[in-house]
């Protein structure tokens, strides 16, 4: 039996309280194409005409829309908690001819109905913005840019009815190396809709976690902590190296909430280091057993979900 086919078959999840082990989260899509959104060009859009935008930016969201609900499904049926929506959810609807938001507002609705339905299934949705959200940029512009495209995510997610704190977080990284006093003078200023939901991330060059550990607490915003960027960034050789352990107590320490607490886990493709993201996870922080959520970064999505699940079920029966 395959894994994809192991996930319509998980006898043993009710067996497994949540004390014995975090909850794994689903990042965006399935490894199969069960979940699947589509997307248009910047390109193709403006290349069509006013009338032309309006009706195929309405159609692709609500066939979008319809998908997410068609995730949430896929996470019911298969017991996952928690869920990383795509950025690109809604293509085109933080453009300046103001199509796209217009239309997310028509639709304001059956947005709704989402973020309810969520809620009735205790499923945790979140965000992670894409790379081009720099708010430590030394480009007023750049900077600028960064904080409409969080306004967009904000205001959708205002719109499904999900809350503002960050139990629907929206993660971000550091982005410009060393301008940790800027990063933290932006984020003073930012919205509320965008500031309590806002988390920040390690990552494997401009900023260590200790370095985004800082910033998190002069912001006031918690931590979301990332073994593999901490292990590439230091160069370990080692998930258990204790700084890891280290660090994953003193993100904690930056959420309001421990048991909100969220990190990340992948492993390297090819080594150790290496930054690529594997298609499973064969390892993990034996700390992590204490992180309350897991969002696992492995190409092959679910099946490696089912993989983690197995193997930890094979540990708490030792």
């Amino acid at each position: 039996m395959t894994l994809s086919t192991q996930l319509d078959h998980l006898p043993f999840l009710e067996q497994k309280p949540h004390s014995t082990s975090p909850y794994l989260g689903l990042v965006c899509i399935t490894f199969s194409k069960q979940v699947r959104f589509r997307t248009i060009t910047r390109t193709r859009y403006l290349q069509l005409s006013e009338e032309q935008r309006a009706n195929t930016l309405r159609e692709l969201y609500r066939d979008n829309l319809q998908r997410l609900d068609g995730a949430l499904t896929f996470c019911q049926n298969h017991e996952i908690q928690l869920y990383r929506m795509p950025s690109g959810l809604f293509p085109m609807s933080d453009m300046e001819d103001e199509i796209g938001s217009s239309i997310l507002e028509e639709m304001s609705a059956d947005l709704a109905k989402i973020g309810q339905r969520a809620e009735k299934l205790a499923i945790r949705m979140v965000l992670h913005p894409d790379q081009y959200v720099v708010l430590s940029s030394d480009s007023r512009e750049v900077v600028a840019t960064s904080i409409k495209i969080l306004e967009r995510h904000a205001r959708t997610m205002d719109l499904m009815s999900l809350p503002r704190s960050v139990w629907s977080l929206m993660n971000i990284h550091g982005g410009k190396s060393q301008r940790p006093e800027q990063l933290v003078r932006v984020i003073s200023e930012l919205p509320e809709n965008i500031k309590s939901r806002l988390t920040l991330e390690n990552d494997e060059y401009a900023y260590s976690a200790s370095e985004i550990l800082a910033v998190c607490q002069s912001a006031g915003v918690p931590m979301v902590f990332d073994a593999h960027h901490h292990i590439c960034h230091e160069n370990l050789d080692s998930y258990d190296d204790p700084s890891v352990a280290k660090m994953l107590d003193a993100a904690r320490e930056t959420w309001a909430n421990p048991e909100w607490q969220m990190v990340h886990i992948s492993n390297g493709e090819q080594a150790f280091n290496d930054r690529k993201h594997s298609n499973l996870i064969t390892a993990m922080p034996s700390i992590y057993h204490q992180a309350p959520w897991i969002e696992v970064e492995a190409k092959h999505k679910e099946e490696a979900i089912i993989h983690l699940r197995s193997w930890w079920l094979m540990q708490n029966n030792l």
